[in-house]
């Protein structure tokens, strides 16, 4: 058939054709992990929570630690601790885990763009990413819109110095995942996003300086020093001011 004798079969036709590449595209889109009670918190530690200096605005918990594994000197926390929260970290570890199995078999499956070196001078657009265990450094620029997903798989430890990560483009922290495949530990970085460290035996979070607008969610333990942790829950009421 002569489609152009059919200006408006023709027309038609174009339209399914766009809507299925818009379709293709949407579906190759990262998807957030379901982090179920785990979002709730600012804060998580498997066995042991400590937090000198700095402060941390958002919920803290620790499961299936004891609650003297929670060490706070000179901390500021705006939010619940434990033993207050223990009731929820156990369902939040749960879920944790659960999300943080799921991104390792995404990384298995290396569904996902690769991304090699430190990622300084780096202009990101949202989806899946598979990055080495170069240590990070310099400025990561993550440019998309708000409802835009950045998943980083990290094949080994999540280490940096002075590595800084800001939004632009409207994109929000609190879409941004770090999961390292091991440890994560961050000095004097400014981190956006929530970092799931699900290792059961090396998943531990150090953060020294710096700060993070996202989540530090870790199957063993973390720490931070000096540091600045604000939770999603209070990133989502702050005012939305663009990193660029």
């Amino acid at each position: 058939m002569n489609f152009m004798n059919n200006p408006q079969k023709y027309l038609s036709m174009c339209l399914l054709a766009a809507a299925a590449l818009i379709g293709g595209i949407s579906s190759a889109s990262a998807q957030a992990p379901a982090l179920g009670a785990a979002a709730d918190f600012a804060v998580l530690g498997g066995t042991a929570v400590t937090c000198t200096g700095g402060a941390v605005v958002g919920e803290v918990g620790i499961s299936p630690g004891i609650t003297a594994a929670y060490t706070n000197t000179g901390c500021a926390v705006a939010g619940t601790t434990p033993p207050a929260s223990n009731a929820a970290a156990a369902q939040a570890h749960a879920d944790f885990i659960t999300a943080y199995d799921g991104l390792q078999v995404k990384a298995a499956s290396r569904a996902c763009t690769e991304v090699s070196g430190n990622l300084a001078g780096e202009n990101l657009a949202p989806g899946d990413y598979c990055l080495d265990g170069v240590a990070k450094t310099g400025l990561l620029t993550l440019n998309g819109p708000s409802n835009g997903v950045w998943i980083f798989l990290v094949n080994g430890a999540l280490t940096g110095t002075s590595f800084h990560v800001v939004m632009a483009g409207g994109g929000q922290p609190c879409n941004v995942y770090w999961a390292p495949s091991r440890a994560a530990t961050l000095t004097t970085s400014t981190m956006k996003g929530s970092i799931l460290a699900g290792n059961a035996a090396a998943g531990s979070i150090t953060l020294t300086g710096g700060a993070l607008t996202g989540r530090i969610l870790a199957h063993v333990a973390t720490t931070t020093t000096g540091t600045s942790v604000v939770g999603c829950q209070a990133a989502a009421l702050a005012p939305r001011v663009e990193d660029q």
